[in-house]
């Protein structure tokens, strides 16, 4: 996997693949509409002093829904977001 290193602020959170069944069992077609998740485990955090000391990586964060830049590498999603502009709401425990 492509290593990604945010730089000031940013911050790289990656986000969950959807589910492809419910917890009953029944298989969602790619058909379906899918929500976009707005929760994610940070992965790599930039090296500013205007990221909140409890950003760190692996910890779950809730992010606004159309904020920051979505980017797919080796697969999987991610989208980097600016902690300094408040992009981060809060941290899942």
């Amino acid at each position: 996997m492509k290593k990604i290193k945010p730089i000031g602020s940013n911050v790289v959170v990656q986000i969950p693949k959807a589910e492809e069944m419910t917890k009953g069992g029944i298989f969602i077609p790619q058909t379906a509409s899918k929500e976009k998740s707005q929760i994610g485990i940070v992965v790599a955090v930039g090296e500013s002093e205007k990221i909140n000391k409890q950003i760190k990586k692996e910890t779950s964060v809730l992010y606004e829904k159309y904020s920051g830049t979505e980017i797919e590498v080796d697969g999987e999603k991610f989208v980097i977001l600016d902690a300094a502009k408040n992009m981060i709401l809060a941290i899942v425990q």
